[in-house]
C-alpha cells in the first residue's frame, strides 16, 4: 500500500436521538451529496452510507443513479464523480467486512463525537499515524444525536472533538467531516 486508505462512514444506526434513546437516523441528501463531494476533494477511497433501511437504502441507489447514469451524470460531472466513491451497507460490519476484503486486513477504526470521550487522540497523533503507517482506517460520523455508547467503545480509537473559540459545539456532520478531513490529510496544519 502506497499510502493510507483512508474510508468515512455515516452510521445511521445505531445512534441516539435528543431523549437518549436509540434510533435509525433519516438519510438526508444533502448530506450525501456535500460529504461526497468532500470525499472526493480530500481523496477518501470509500465514502460508507449505513443504514439497515431497505427504503432508505433505495432513496440512497435512486440518488446515485441519477448523478451516475442518469441526467444527472451530463448535467453535472464533478458531482457524478464526487458520487463514484459511495456504497451503501446495512451494517457497520457490512462495512468492515469490505474493507477487509478490499485491504486484506482489518481496518484501524476511529470514531467520531461531539462529545469529549476522555482518552481521545489528537488530530495531531492520528494525522502523523496516518501518514507514517499505510494502513487502511475508517473514521465512522454519527448522525442524529450522536453515536451509540457500547460502539463507540469497540472502536480502536476516539478523535478530540472539534471545538471553535465559543462554548458551543453542535456542528452538522457534513461540516464536521470537512474539518476533520482536512486537519487529517493535511499535513501543514
Amino acid at each position: 500500500m502506497e499510502r493510507a486508505s483512508i474510508s468515512i462512514g455515516l452510521l445511521h444506526f445505531p445512534v441516539y436521538n435528543k431523549n437518549k434513546e436509540v434510533v435509525i437516523s433519516s438519510i438526508t441528501t444533502s448530506s450525501l451529496h456535500d460529504i461526497s463531494r468532500t470525499a472526493r476533494t480530500f481523496g477518501v477511497d470509500n465514502f460508507y452510507i449505513i443504514t439497515p433501511l431497505k427504503l432508505q437504502q433505495d432513496l440512497i441507489d435512486r440518488l446515485l443513479k441519477h448523478w451516475q447514469v442518469g441526467y444527472g451524470a451530463q448535467y453535472n460531472p464533478t458531482r457524478r464523480d464526487a458520487f463514484q466513491k459511495v456504497l451503501v451497507v446495512s451494517t457497520l460490519e457490512d462495512c468492515l467486512d469490505d474493507l477487509k476484503r478490499k485491504y486484506r486486513q482489518d481496518p484501524i477504526t476511529i470514531v467520531t463525537s461531539a462529545l469529549s470521550q476522555g482518552n481521545c487522540i489528537s488530530y495531531a497523533d492520528l494525522r502523523d499515524r496516518i501518514h507514517r503507517l499505510r494502513k487502511p482506517y475508517l473514521i465512522v460520523f454519527g448522525t442524529g444525536w450522536g453515536i451509540e455508547q457500547s460502539l463507540i467503545k469497540n472502536m480502536d480509537m476516539v478523535i478530540e472533538p472539534v471545538y471553535g473559540r465559543e462554548n458551543y459545539n453542535h456542528l452538522s456532520v457534513r461540516a464536521a467531516v470537512a474539518i476533520i478531513l482536512d486537519r487529517l490529510i493535511n499535513e501543514s496544519r
